[in-house]
C-alpha cells in the first residue's frame, strides 16, 4: 500500500489535501502520473495546509449557496457552441473547461472545472448529462446541449 496526498479531488477516494493509502499500482499508473496526487512524506505533510486553504477559497461558502447554485444547474440546460462536421460529430471533444466557460457564460454562476464530472466523453453534437460537486453535501445533475458552430 502507497501513502500518498490528494491534491485533486478524485471520486471514491477523496478531495485535495486528504491522506489516503492506495494500492502501489494504482498511485504508481494513474494518480501521480495525472497530477492527482503527491507521495507523502513528512515535508509533503506541510503542503496539506495549503492545499487545504485552496481548496477552502475556491469553494462555495456555505449549504445553503450551494443549494441555490445546484438548483441553477438544474433548472435549465446549459448549451454548448463548437466546431463540428456536416454529420454532427464534433472536431475533439467537450472538456470541463467548455463547460465550466458556458456555464458562466449562462449566468448560472462560476463553478469550478475541477469539480465537473462527465462519464463519456462528449464527441458528437446532441444532449449530454454531466455532474457538478457543488459542495461536500450537495451534488447536481446539469443537462448539457451541444450544438455545432455556425459556419461562415
Amino acid at each position: 500500500m502507497a501513502k500518498i496526498i490528494l491534491t485533486h479531488e478524485v471520486s471514491g477516494l477523496g478531495s485535495a489535501g486528504d491522506i489516503v493509502e492506495v494500492r502501489n499500482g494504482y498511485a504508481r499508473n494513474y494518480l501521480l502520473p495525472r497530477g492527482f496526487a503527491i507521495v507523502w512524506t513528512q515535508g509533503g505533510e506541510k503542503q496539506v495546509e495549503s492545499i487545504k486553504a485552496a481548496r477552502a477559497a475556491r469553494a462555495v461558502a456555505n449549504l445553503e449557496e450551494a443549494q441555490e447554485l445546484a438548483a441553477k444547474l438544474k433548472s435549465q440546460p446549459v448549451k454548448i457552441t463548437i466546431k463540428a462536421g456536416s454529420n454532427g460529430r464534433l472536431f475533439g471533444t467537450v472538456k470541463t473547461t467548455d463547460i465550466a466557460a458556458a456555464v458562466e457564460a449562462a449566468g448560472l454562476g462560476k463553478i469550478d472545472k475541477r469539480n465537473i464530472e462527465v462519464n463519456d466523453h462528449i464527441k458528437s453534437t446532441g444532449n449530454y448529462t454531466a455532474t457538478v460537486r457543488v459542495h461536500e453535501d450537495v451534488v447536481a445533475n446539469l443537462r448539457l446541449q451541444v450544438v455545432a458552430a455556425a459556419k461562415k
